[in-house]
This record gives structure tokens, C-alpha cells and sequence, in this order.
């Protein structure tokens, strides 16, 4: 919370010192406004009677109970916020208190501090309910610059690909003309990320085995792959953004990239909530031009998922049986970040 205010967090069965007095003005119509992914901004209305006695907020904020969440964990115990009367609005933060895009309830009491340090309180308010935002920019390139320091040399590459069961492009040329469609992002990654359920994409690799130079036989994502020349998605008419960086209680990290044709709905969507990267000099995943070529390079020590935003038609490109393994335990399919890694968390939550 804020600068001038403690942090108390006790059983509210146990509010032992406490005694209730109906003087005290109960707040109403609570407000919410300026919420980020890790505060926001309080304010209500109360009566002007006794008003000028008040010393104190309580606000009693806790993580709305989840109906699926397991019935034999530990409940969170519920946390009292308890904060100088200062002028409202009032900015609630804290960085490991609050995560991005959870839901909260919130509660609120005003009090008077005695001089035997007791507090009369007022009735509590209504509760409402809010849910914080999602990573901005600022987190983003906090995730993008700790992605940098494990990246890695870059190895050159040619072309992206993609696997799927073949039942996959068997339906993409009956039911969608060809063309491989962009699809909602699962919510794998990061909690906090803006792309996460929102951004429609086609997912693609780009990774090449150190030994060949080419993509690696084995996949978790089935056994027909599908490649294409890396200049057909990655070139001058599109731009990269960083979406993401994560692990999965693994050494290994992954980084999620976004390649968005120029003036595209993907590329507006990203414009507005993920940093750009220079596509010719970045730390993950370059085209330069040499001798009148477009050269494409990617970061050799994590594992590169890109996504495009556009359709993309299986007539550019290749479909093909692999001849290695289909291994289940690399997807990443709705994958749930390591919160206690180091390397690849912020300070703002999970």
C-alpha cells in the first residue's frame, strides 16, 4: 500500500482491541479506477458526520475464491490493509501482495485510532469486485531485458515450421481453403501477459540443431510438419514484437516472438501493448540483407516460439512426415510459468 500506511495481516475473527460504533461513517459507493497489473486507485463516498474523527482506513482485500480451485489447500488468510486517512482517491500498491489478471474483492471500514491505540470502526461496506491488468509495456521490457542475458549466440536458419497431426492439415485444405488460420493464444506463459487468451495467431518454430544447421526431427506437436521459406513471414513488410519469457520448472527458457504483417489487425493489437523489436538487431531472431539476400538468424540458448498473425497458406510451403519422435512431455500446451524462477520473473506478482 501506499507510503504512509502498515500492512496488517490478521484472522478478522481475532480482531481482538477492536470495538464497532455505528458513529463512524460507512463508506459507499466504492469506486475502483487506475488499475494496473499490480495497483489501483480507491476511492468512496461517506457521510459528513463524525467524518472529521476518522484517522484510519481498514480495506480488506483478498483473491476471489476460485470454484474449481481445490477444497483442501489452505484458503489465503484474509489481509487487512490499514492505511492513514489520506485525501481520496488512494493508491493501493505492492508488488508481492497484488498479481496481474486476478480477480479481487474488496472491502472497506473507516476508523478512529484511540489513545489507548485501540480503533473504533465503522460497519464494513458492501464488497465489490475488480480484476487487475495485465502486464504494460514497462513489465514487458523488464521480462524482454532479462530474456537478453541467457539468449545467446545467434545461429543462422532459413526456414519456419510447424507440426500438427495430419488430421490437422487434412481439415485446414477441406474447410479452410488451404490456409492455415490464426487462432486465440492459450494461456500458457506468463500470468500476467496481454496476449495470453486475446492475441490470434499461428504458432511456428524456428529452432535448428547445432550439429545440421536444420530443424530437429523430433516434435512435441505431432508428426507432420509443415516448413516454409523464412522470408515468406519474417521480412521488411512485417514488424517483431517480444511477447514473453517463462520456463517450466525446466533449465531451459522459452521466449514467445510475434511476427505481424505492417497494418494488420495483429499488428495494431500488438503496437498498443508489446515492445517492438528492430528486426534487423535484436538478441532473438534477426533478417539482415547481405549481398542483396535476406539472411535470418536465431538465439541458440532458449527455445524460440513464434507467432503469426496473419493466414498463412499451405501452398508456400511444405508438408511432410518426420522421422523422429513425438515428444509429448517438451509442449508447452497451456503451460504454467515457474513463479520461484529467478531468470525469468519480474517483481510485480506472477
Amino acid at each position: 500500500i501506499c507510503c504512509d500506511s502498515e500492512y496488517v495481516a490478521r484472522n478478522k475473527s481475532q480482531d481482538s482491541g477492536i470495538a464497532e460504533m455505528e458513529e463512524l461513517p460507512v463508506p459507499h459507493n466504492i469506486k475502483i479506477s487506475n488499475i494496473t497489473c499490480d495497483s489501483f486507485k480507491i476511492s468512496w463516498e461517506m457521510d459528513s458526520k463524525s467524518k472529521d474523527r476518522i484517522t484510519h482506513y481498514f480495506i480488506d482485500l483478498n483473491k476471489k475464491e476460485n470454484k474449481n480451485s481445490n477444497k483442501f489447500k489452505h484458503k489465503d488468510v484474509p489481509t487487512k490493509l490499514v492505511a492513514k486517512a489520506v485525501p481520496l482517491p488512494m493508491t493501493v500498491r505492492g508488488h508481492w501482495f497484488l498479481s496481474p489478471r486476478t480477480e479481487y474483492t474488496v472491502a472497506v471500514q473507516t476508523a478512529s485510532k484511540q489513545v489507548d491505540g485501540d480503533y473504533v470502526v465503522s460497519e464494513w461496506s458492501e464488497i465489490i469486485e475488480f480484476c487487475t491488468a495485465d502486464y504494460s509495456k514497462v513489465h514487458l521490457t523488464q521480462l524482454l531485458e532479462k530474456a537478453e542475458v541467457i539468449a545467446g549466440r545467434m545461429l543462422k536458419f532459413s526456414v519456419f515450421y510447424r507440426n500438427q497431426h495430419k488430421e490437422y492439415f487434412d481439415y485446414v485444405r477441406e474447410h479452410h481453403g488451404n490456409a492455415m488460420q490464426p487462432s486465440v493464444k492459450d494461456n500458457s506463459g506468463s500470468h500476467g501477459s496481454p496476449i495470453s487468451g486475446k492475441l490470434e495467431g499461428i504458432f511456428f518454430s524456428c529452432s535448428t540443431e547445432f550439429n545440421t544447421g536444420k530443424p530437429p526431427q523430433d516434435s512435441p506437436y505431432g508428426r507432420y510438419r509443415f516448413e516454409i521459406a523464412a522470408e515468406k513471414l519474417f521480412n521488411p513488410n512485417t514488424n517483431l514484437y517480444f511477447g514473453d519469457f517463462y520456463c517450466m520448472y525446466t533449465a531451459y527458457h522459452y521466449v514467445i516472438l510475434v511476427i505481424a504483417p505492417v497494418g494488420s489487425p495483429g499488428d495494431e493489437f500488438c503496437k498498443q501493448r508489446l515492445p517492438q523489436l528492430n528486426s534487423k538487431d535484436n538478441k532473438f531472431l534477426t533478417c539482415t540483407e547481405e549481398d542483396g539476400v535476406l539472411v535470418y538468424h536465431h538465439a541458440q540458448d532458449v527455445i524460440l516460439e513464434v507467432i503469426y498473425t496473419d493466414p498463412v497458406d499451405l501452398s508456400l510451403g511444405t508438408v511432410a512426415e518426420i522421422t523422429g519422435h513425438q515428444l509429448m512431455s517438451l509442449s508447452t500446451a497451456n503451460a504454467k510459468k515457474d513463479p520461484s524462477c529467478k531468470t525469468c520473473n519480474i517483481s510485480v506478482g506472477r
